[in-house]
């Protein structure tokens, strides 16, 4: 059976950094493209960084780039991600799937309407971010 867990989240000030971890068992995550979403109240779930299988190569969506880094540690079949400068509109709750149809990364940035979102998989429970002062 295959599960995802992030752990990591928290309540913090604007201009702090927070270091988000995915923890995979049942399924390897060096063969797959891993995704990091998040959904905010209201809002949709959109997609906000990728790590690719093929290459590692690393994608971002517009509202977090320079700000937030993704990586993994095939060793710990785990993914992080590096959230630095965080603002108000970063709270939500954060996920990570796995894209089970490629080892490449769609674009980030990406929603619940997109035909993309659908190849992900194995979503576990979130870890729950919040900004403000």
């Amino acid at each position: 059976q295959v599960q995802f867990v992030e752990s990591g989240g928290g309540s913090v000030q604007p201009g702090d950094s927070l270091r988000l971890s995915c923890a995979a068992s049942g399924l390897f995550l060096q063969y797959y493209a891993i995704a990091w979403f998040r959904q905010a109240p209201g809002k949709e779930r959109e997609g906000v960084s990728c790590i690719s299988a093929s290459d590692g190569s690393t994608y971002y969506a517009d509202s977090v780039k320079g700000r937030f880094a993704i990586s993994k540690d095939n060793a710990q079949n785990t993914v992080f991600l590096q959230m630095n400068s965080l603002k108000p509109e970063d709270t939500a709750v954060y996920y990570c799937a796995a894209d089970i149809m490629r080892r490449s990364c769609p674009p980030m940035g990406l929603t619940t309407t997109s035909p993309l979102y659908n190849e992900f998989r194995y979503w576990g429970q979130g870890t729950q971010v919040t900004v403000s002062s």
